[in-house]
């Protein structure tokens, strides 16, 4: 039996992180999103994390607390998100997506879909499921991260 070479441990997480990042790039560049791709992707964080304080998305995204709330301040003015008091800090609050927001990020989502889906068409019945089973270990693994 004539094993298939396994690409090293150490170059797996590297692989991964350059195709992932293609596949997005690839995504963006072919789609008119309805918002700028930082708020896109600011405003999947706080549905991900379901609320959030800015300065703990401004942590998860590496840029200052004055940069991020001019980003929370633009999804804000569009409707996208809301912020409330923070019942443990009433000096902090917090960041929540609107239902508009949701329909938004779905809607960009869908859109960044429609692009890849036309070339996951030209798999074949195995490849499909193959993809399929490692996006499952992938949702996985992020499922296991301690934020």
């Amino acid at each position: 039996m004539i094993s298939t070479p396994q690409p090293a441990t150490t170059d797996l997480g590297n692989d991964l992180l350059v195709v992932v990042s293609r596949l997005n790039r690839l995504a963006t560049q072919r789609t008119r999103l309805p918002l700028p791709w930082a708020q896109a992707r600011l405003l999947s964080t706080i549905e991900d994390r379901g609320e959030a304080r800015i300065s703990d998305l401004a942590c998860l995204d590496h840029c200052s607390q004055p940069t991020m709330t001019t980003q929370v301040r633009r999804l804000e003015d569009a409707g996208l998100v809301t912020r409330t008091v923070d019942p443990a800090d009433a000096r902090a609050v917090l960041i929540r997506i609107t239902e508009d927001g949701v329909r938004v990020l779905s809607q960009a989502r869908a859109d960044r879909a429609a692009v890849i889906d036309p070339l996951l068409a030209h798999l074949d019945p195995e490849q499909r499921q193959t993809l399929a089973a490692a996006v499952d270990v992938i949702r996985d693994v992020l499922d296991n991260v301690n934020d």
